[in-house]
């Protein structure tokens, strides 16, 4: 099974590098290379305990873009993505030096509200994980929470809002007090992005959204994610080589915990400045 999934993961890697360099694959604009940078990341280090997952990395990420973190398991892409809106504060042992700002503001100073920041930065993870509770009040609940909604009429306002740029409203709205979890799972995804947004996040982070979903789902999730771009700067963890390149404007490569490089998708993809770049794009490692 290990060698099947290296071989799968190899010819995505092969077929999504190969799209891009012939034009085969459908890219989205490039990153402005004066775009403003909404998250800067400078000399970030993590710990567990005595293990160390990040070695002095150093990105900026832009606004109105989706960047995409690539690299092989461990390799600490997800580590950053968790740091970016402080959920490894809920590992005991996870330790982050450096910083991180959001809007020029360092959100590991000691009076960041990490509960207000997680608004800021909204996270989609692997697999959807709507509440034990209507879809209405999956998407309320945020708003509810912070305090968003002065009556109930702006916070239905709210809920139809979100689940419409979520691309959800048309399926769900006739059944808005039935379950979350009746919903399939692609549609469960978009409810957990709808949850997401219903709070005017900066900042959308999202692990590996599409990694439990089928083929068609997973194109509903990468049109939104272009959709969303236009009002959020998001971030996204993938394995698939063929989805950075489809939906990112800028892509990060990372090995061993460490930043291997960083630019526009498509140079990365047609021409990274590293040879580690290169065989993992190639799928001669990962």
């Amino acid at each position: 099974m290990g060698n099947e999934y290296a071989a799968s993961a190899g010819e995505d890697r092969a077929i999504g590098a190969a799209r891009v360099a012939s034009g085969a694959m459908t890219q989205r604009p490039g990153v402005d290379a004066h775009a403003r940078a909404k998250v800067v990341v400078r000399d970030v280090n993590v710990f567990y305990g005595p293990k160390q997952a990040l070695f002095d990395v150093s990105i900026d990420i832009p606004e109105h873009a989706v960047t995409a973190f690539i690299g092989p398991s461990g390799c600490g892409k997800s580590t950053l993505l968790r740091s970016i809106n402080r959920m490894n504060d809920t590992i005991d042992n996870c330790r982050v030096a450096g910083e991180i700002l959001v809007e020029g503001a360092n959100i590991y100073d000691k009076h960041i509200d990490p509960v207000q920041l997680r608004a800021r930065v909204g996270m989609v993870f692997q697999k959807p994980n709507p509440f034990p509770k209507s879809i209405f009040e999956n998407v309320a609940y945020g708003p509810r929470i912070h305090g968003l909604a002065p009556n109930r009429a702006a916070l239905d306002e709210i809920v139809e809002k979100s689940l419409t740029r979520a691309g959800l409203w048309d399926e769900v709205k006739d059944r808005l007090r039935s379950p979350g979890t009746s919903l399939s799972g692609g549609q469960q995804q978009r409810l957990v992005i709808a949850r997401a947004i219903a709070v005017n996040p900066e900042v959308i982070l999202m692990d590996e959204p599409c990694s439990a979903l089928d083929p068609i789902a997973t194109a509903r999730i990468e049109e939104l994610i272009d959709e969303l771009r236009v009002n959020y700067c998001i971030i996204i963890v993938t394995h698939s080589m063929a989805q950075a390149a489809r939906v990112s404007q800028k892509t990060a490569f990372f090995h061993l915990g460490k930043l291997v490089e960083a630019g526009p998708t498509e140079d990365i993809f047609t021409n990274p400045r590293d040879s580690r770049t290169q065989d993992y794009i190639t799928g001669r490692f990962g």
